[in-house]
């Protein structure tokens, strides 16, 4: 996309960017977002009760884990333009928890732009909808709709 820019953006509206760059969600990436959150569920760390009795057969990733990606998965994505400035998280809307991620999974994003909206000189706000797949896995993590607020 050598077009690609700021003041392009209208024109990739529809536009699929493809897979982000692969997520290994292991369970030390879990046991630490446990820590930091203060979420210790037995479904996320206690690896031997899991084993027995989630559906799963083994720990799961938090939902919140799993969404908190999505900021570094936009980034990798090539969906923001390389010539901003700053880039701030905006909010999201339409986020669905769909697939359980069993400790050991890849995860990859994929984006499609939806929305531009110009909210002042050098300020556009760009609406992504978005999904978190799972390797081998036909659901995906979680779906939603991610805005950011982008500066030039």
């Amino acid at each position: 996309m050598d077009n690609y820019s700021f003041h392009t953006l209208e024109n990739y509206i529809g536009h699929d960017f493809g897979l982000c760059a692969p997520v290994v969600v292991d369970q030390d990436r879990i046991n630490r977002f446990a820590d930091t959150t203060n979420d210790h569920q037995w479904i996320h760390v206690d690896i031997e009760r899991a084993r027995k009795e989630s559906p799963t057969g083994t720990t799961i990733a938090h939902g919140f884990l799993t969404l908190s990606l999505v900021a570094g998965a936009i980034d990798s994505s090539g969906i923001l333009p390389p010539d901003a400035k700053a880039v701030f998280n905006y909010g999201m809307e339409k986020v669905r928890f769909l697939a359980p991620v069993p400790a050991g999974s890849t995860v990859r994003a994929r984006f499609v732009l939806k929305a531009v909206e110009a909210k002042g000189p050098g300020q556009k706000l760009l609406t992504v909808s978005g999904s978190m797949e799972i390797e081998g896995q036909e659901k995906p993590a979680l779906v939603g709709e991610f805005m950011a607020f982008v500066l030039v």
